[in-house]
């Protein structure tokens, strides 16, 4: 997994079953829609994340209707593992000073 997958993957975990808007995954994610929506599209495409688009009038909510998302189980184990791998990565190339 990149970084950039797993920095739209990250805001799932600590509470994988929670729903979070397109928006809020840039929000939280910090990287540009043009990045984040073809991520979420390729990942909603490989079965680890699943989408639907809210319920309601765009008219009477004052602004466009917000696709929401969720991370599947299967997707959340590998988000955890990809991240832990990274930290360890991180630690073996930390330089020996500043251990």
């Amino acid at each position: 997994m990149s970084i950039q997958t797993l920095k739209v993957l990250r805001p799932f975990l600590t509470d994988p079953r929670k729903e979070l808007s397109g928006a809020e995954i840039i929000r939280i994610s910090g990287l540009a829609s043009g990045t984040a929506y073809p991520i979420m599209l390729r990942l909603e495409r490989t079965g680890m994340l699943t989408s639907h688009w809210e319920k309601g009038d765009p008219k009477k909510l004052g602004r466009p209707l917000r696709r929401y998302y969720r991370i599947t189980a299967i997707a959340a184990a590998q988000a955890r593992e990809a991240l832990l791998e990274i930290a360890d990565l991180a630690v073996i190339l930390k330089p020996a000073e500043a251990l």
